[in-house]
């Protein structure tokens, strides 16, 4: 009977209608939920009876039925925070967290370092990445991002590199007096160097022009930091030489000594190389060090040495690389988080906790570093916010509700024609 299949075409309203009111209080309910993305309901009609002898399409509808809840990888805004640990990801691409489950996917990227230094979720679970090694060259192997290296050693200096120039105009015949080193040097730049207990020392360096295009320079320490030496005392430990072209350029440069044997527990003979640029003896254009008729001058020192230091704090780039930031100031790569990428998001399941799971349809993941590969990037001090808008989702629960209360107008009216019907047999 038509009335009869009426009553149950609404109840099937009633109950599609009453799942998409739990789906969008649920998309409501989750507005603030960090990487939480909102789901859409998905109806299909039901046919259940056709007329016949009539042309085609003259089908009678039996209601609807749920055929599918949709999340909606959408990207979600930006929310800037101060915490280094907190991760959000710009563009495809989900975490990998591993725990009791086993591994699952999220875009929640608020964590934090547990006790042991591991880098996990508010779950306990550890978020997955790729460990760099002792040179901080990230290797290929995924596993639990930690931080393992809270002390960095010193290292000993092994290479200066000067910037400078040094006056033309200088004159040539002044004698260098090493008890009298300031007086007798046209030209003194420092810099400090570190032994191989990681103990900084000055190393001061003399430059006398001895010819035309030619200068000598000595690199001299403090007497009481070298062994056998004196207070108040210079002591020699490197000496070379700067031949410049015509042109002013640095055309070659020589070495004569380098060993510095400073003392308090450094290891003895400690060779240094000092770097005065690209000469052109080996190709170079030799502008780093020049010899220009203006005044001595140093542009810039380097030397790569330090000496030891303690974990000072970390920070994350948009490459995903962890970083270590010691009080030495040297910073150290640690690990690399990893971002897995689906063909179909939309098949991953839900298993709660702002996490999913890989499934039939959603294909399995495939896992490697940000910004490669179609995957998004990873920026630091940032979480990504739910995608819900609060605004379009109160209009669909309206939706839902006048579709409901419609539903419920057809099972109440079938109700009074089926009392109608029984009322004909009185």
């Amino acid at each position: 009977m038509g009335i009869l299949s009426s009553m149950y075409t609404g109840i099937t309203g009633l109950t599609g209608q009453g799942e998409a009111l739990g789906i969008y209080g649920d998309n409501i309910a989750n507005a603030n939920t960090t990487g939480f993305k909102v789901s859409r309901p998905e109806f299909q009609d039901v046919i259940a009876k056709s007329l016949k002898g009539l042309l085609g399409g003259n089908q009678i509808g039996r209601g609807t039925r749920l055929s599918a809840v949709n999340p909606i990888f959408s990207q979600g805004s930006i929310t800037q925070t101060e915490n280094p640990t907190d991760l959000a990801i710009t563009g495809d691409g989900f975490f990998v967290v591993d725990g009791v489950e086993g591994r699952s996917f999220s875009r929640n990227g608020s964590f934090h370092f547990d006790k042991d230094g591991k880098l996990i979720n508010s779950d306990g679970y550890h978020v997955q990445g790729f460990q760099a090694d002792e040179n901080g060259k990230i290797n290929s192997k995924m596993g639990a991002i930690s931080v393992d290296r809270t002390v960095v050693d010193a290292k000993n200096t092994k290479e200066v590199q000067l910037f400078m120039n040094l006056d033309l105009r200088a004159d040539k015949s002044m004698e260098f007096d090493p008890a009298r080193p300031d007086q007798t040097s046209q030209f003194a730049t420092g810099v400090t160097v570190y032994d191989t207990a990681g103990t900084p020392h000055v190393v001061t360096c003399y430059f006398n022009k001895t010819d035309d295009g030619t200068w000598t320079w000595r690199a001299m320490a403090k007497g009481d930091e070298i062994v056998g030496g004196k207070r108040d005392q210079l002591v020699e430990q490197a000496r070379g030489r700067l031949i410049f072209d015509n042109d002013g350029r640095l055309k070659e440069q020589k070495t004569d000594k380098s060993s510095f044997n400073f003392n308090k527990g450094a290891l003895p003979d400690q060779a240094i190389t000092f770097n005065f640029g690209d000469d052109k003896s080996k190709g170079g254009t030799g502008l780093s060090v020049t010899q220009y008729g203006t005044a001595s001058e140093t542009y810039k020192t380097l030397q790569d040495g330090y000496t030891a230091g303690t974990l000072a704090g970390l920070t994350f780039n948009d490459d995903g690389n962890l970083a270590a930031i010691y009080s030495n100031g040297q910073t150290v790569n640690l690990a690399q988080i990893a971002l897995a990428k689906f063909e179909n998001p939309e098949g991953l399941f839900k298993s709660g906790q702002n996490r999913f799971r890989e499934s039939r349809l959603s294909g399995q993941a495939t896992i490697g570093a940000p910004s490669s590969g179609g995957r998004g990037r990873v920026s630091s001090k940032t979480l990504e916010s739910s995608t819900t808008d609060i605004a379009s989702e109160f209009i669909n629960l309206m939706t839902a509700q006048r579709s409901f209360q419609a539903n419920s107008k057809v099972v109440s009216t079938a109700d009074e024609l089926m009392q109608e019907v029984i009322n004909l047999k009185k």
